[in-house]
């Protein structure tokens, strides 16, 4: 969370890249031998599912800052629709749960938007910048198609 608001906002992405990937890669392995120990359990999958949202919003926020204080503004609004369709992505299928339902569906999970997003923000630290605003632009309408297509499952799942 921290490399994602301290570097990209200064647009360090190169570092900010090689240090969210890092703590990626640990939050992958954390989880993976949680359950091969048995150790897993609700308050783990809470845990995760929370601190990933935050992760999520520290590395869109930290891109929507520097685009700020650059005067990109059509970044900022890309930026801004990843950030919030990614966040409903989420809780729309969290709240699926919650209601009885499952909404395992959708074409932008976060695995896909994460990496998508980093390998962007690393290309404009090689001097390739119009793929960030355009990366952005795409997770946000991917994300608002994943949003239906989970409304659409979860009221098929709940219609009387």
């Amino acid at each position: 969370v921290l490399s994602a608001l301290i570097c990209f906002p200064s647009g360090n992405f190169g570092l900010g890249v090689l240090l969210i990937a890092i703590f990626a890669i640990s939050d992958l392995l954390d989880g993976t031998m949680a359950r091969m120990a048995g150790t897993s359990g609700p308050w783990g999958n809470f845990l995760d599912a929370t601190l990933d949202r935050i992760a999520d919003g520290a590395i869109l926020g930290g891109i929507i800052i520097w685009a700020a204080l650059n005067g990109e503004v059509g970044t900022v609004c890309a930026g801004t629709l990843a950030l919030v369709m990614g966040q409903v992505t989420s809780y729309a299928k969290a709240r699926a749960e919650a209601v009885g339902a499952t909404a395992n569906v959708g074409i932008a999970e976060r695995a896909e938007r994460l990496i998508t997003v980093l390998i962007a923000a690393l290309l404009t630290s090689l001097g390739v910048p119009y793929v960030l605003p355009a990366v952005l632009w795409i997770l946000g309408a991917l994300g608002l198609v994943t949003i239906i297509q989970r409304m659409a499952v979860v009221r098929k799942q709940l219609k009387p």
